[in-house]
């Protein structure tokens, strides 16, 4: 799950993907600007229907928004919040209600009659994986209309018998599922769940290859990335003209399909690939931002349910304000935990003194490469922007904190910020030719002005602002500095309003919280777990974003024994 950039709008790093990458590229030498997902609690049952009939909806949204208008938020990181002000209204989903089990109703009937044909990739970077496409409807309760295309990968189970297919997202929202798994998903799925599944990947409608969101050109989208952005009247008037940009590039190149990548309509598409490849239930490992796809699948389809893993969980009762509170606080908890390491373990820190002063300095660092931007190899320079990309970036995974120390290293002693212009240019997603590598900087928004509303009042906006400024101010200033709804001028309607989600009637779903989570704070897994009606909650006491395939074994090993041997965790367990 990418940080929430709620004034600066624009993803400033896909970080967790990034990471993800960085930290499995190094093991294997010898794992959410953007808004998170909240979701509105629908009355589901065993037929896949959400709710019947538009009044459903309209009373599910007038509670909700009660629920949520003029309380103050007992959440992680919104102590002193003021209570909320006047939240944005929202429209109905395409998919929200369809009045039928999509797969068993005839309408529907040729999109459930897919079969994956699996075949070769025509990325040379996914060679390692097999690749097909199916199609879904663009508007779940149009099944006549107009249709888009998914690419899935696929890493194929060793074992003449699989025990069945596991899908994985990666997070994001707008992250490539399809990349995920093709490129990395040998390297982060234990062996024994390789043997026993066939792994698969997916792009979610309007990510990378699945009829991708497009906007910016990628000259436009890189200045856009790098722009320095400073807490002051000129960078909130240079953060509106961006934000503005982007919008309006976004309604002119892909008005047909805006208004339909929420997550109502992905978790329907879900549906799909889990007929499309043959099996009965879905399991299921999602990352961050999947956790949520994950939930508001099992709330929809409850009885489909089979194998579900939620890792980096998120609390879909939050709503963005709230969210943004709460990796603003998380990600200051990160700094200190990154500092304290650096001055602690490394035989040379180059942020000294105490750990507050360490901690200064880094904030000093970021502030002066905006003034005095450093130089690379390449002939770029590292400026504010950059570099606040690059470390926030690295402090999604304590296995990349020494990238950061040494490129601060580097930066100071030798002039020279290649470290972390690499760092940055991996959370962007930008290759070395001044292209990016999938169209996450748009499908991001995209999918998160639909997902998510927040106060509108301008006021409270401006006053919560000063609050996290003052209180998380490594990155409470640019996270929360704002006096307008972050979606304000997007050109497609929130679709939700945040409310639990409890998915009755659906298999044991496995919860995963790291308690040293900058993005998706612990606290989150836990509410999540509590709001589930059948759920187990694991947690691994470390540091970063996500805990499979990063907790050294403990987690591992009970999520792998829940896919093989269908063995569920028990609730509370917990590793170190």
């Amino acid at each position: 799950m990418t940080p929430i950039r709620h004034s600066r709008f624009s993803v400033r790093a896909r970080a967790a993907a990034a990471v993800s990458a960085l930290t499995l590229a190094a093991l294997s030498l010898s794992g959410c600007g953007a808004l998170l997902q909240a979701g509105q609690q629908a009355s589901s049952g065993s037929n896949g229907t959400a709710a019947t009939g538009s009044s459903t909806f309209e009373k599910d949204a007038e509670a909700a928004l009660k629920d949520l208008e003029g309380t103050t938020s007992k959440a992680f990181g919104t102590d002193g919040m003021e209570p909320l002000g006047t939240i944005a209204p929202v429209v109905e989903s395409s998919a929200y209600d369809l009045g039928a089990d999509p797969a068993e109703d005839e309408r529907w009937a040729k999109f459930y009659d897919q079969r994956a044909e699996w075949g070769e990739c025509e990325r040379a970077e996914y060679k390692a994986a097999e690749c097909a496409t199916i199609d879904v409807p663009l508007k779940w309760n149009d099944p006549e209309g107009a249709t888009l295309s998914l690419l899935l990968t696929r890493l194929p189970a060793k074992a003449d018998k699989p025990r069945g297919s596991l899908l994985v997202n990666p997070g994001g929202p707008g992250g490539s599922g399809a990349e995920h798994v093709a490129a990395y998903g040998s390297m982060q799925i234990s062996p024994g769940v390789l043997e026993q599944y066939n792994v698969i990947g997916f792009d979610p409608r309007g990510v990378k290859d699945s009829d991708g969101i497009q906007c910016l050109d990628d000259a436009e989208a890189d200045e856009m990335l790098s722009t320095d952005l400073p807490d002051t009247e000129e960078g909130a008037q240079k953060a509106k003209e961006w934000s503005d940009k982007l919008a309006k590039a976004c309604g002119e190149k892909s008005s047909d399909r805006l208004q339909y990548v929420d997550t109502y309509s992905a978790a329907r598409d879900m549906d799909v690939i889990r007929s499309a490849v043959d099996s009965e239930k879905l399991d299921y490992l999602g990352f961050s931002y999947g956790t949520y796809l994950g939930a508001t699948y099992a709330e929809m389809y409850p009885k489909r349910t089979g194998h579900l893993i939620l890792d980096g969980a998120l609390d879909p009762s939050l709503t963005t304000n709230e969210i943004v509170a709460g990796q603003a606080e998380g990600f200051e908890n990160a700094v200190k935990d990154f500092v304290t390491w650096c001055q602690t373990e490394r035989d040379s820190c180059p942020l000294t003194g105490s750990v507050d002063e360490g901690i200064q300095q880094l904030r000093d660092f970021m502030k002066d490469a905006g003034k005095n931007p450093i130089p690379t190899a390449s002939g770029r320079k590292l400026n504010e922007a950059l570099a606040s990309t690059a470390i926030l970036t690295a402090l999604y995974s304590n296995e990349t904190w020494e990238y950061v120390a040494l490129g601060i290293e580097s930066a100071k002693n030798n002039n020279s910020a290649d470290v972390l212009l690499m760092l940055a240019d991996l959370a962007n997603e930008r290759e070395a030719d001044g292209t990016f590598k999938s169209n996450s900087t748009f499908a991001n928004p995209a999918v998160n002005c639909l997902d998510h509303v927040g106060v509108t009042d301008k006021e409270w906006l401006k006053k919560e602002g000063d609050r996290l400024a003052k209180k998380y101010p490594t990155f409470g200033p640019s996270l929360g500095s704002s006096d307008e709804d972050g979606c304000a001028n997007w050109p497609a309607k929130p679709v939700r309003y945040p409310a639990k989600i409890n998915a009755k009637g659906s298999s044991t779903i496995v919860v995963i919280g790291t308690t040293g989570d900058p993005a998706t704070p612990y606290a989150w897994a836990e509410s999540m777990n509590a709001q589930l009606e059948n759920s187990v909650l694991l947690t691994w006491k470390g540091f970063g974003h996500t805990a499979y395939g990063r907790s050294g074994g403990c987690i591992e090993e009970m999520v792998d024994a829940y896919l093989l041997e269908d063995k569920v965790p028990d609730d509370g367990a917990k590793c170190e």
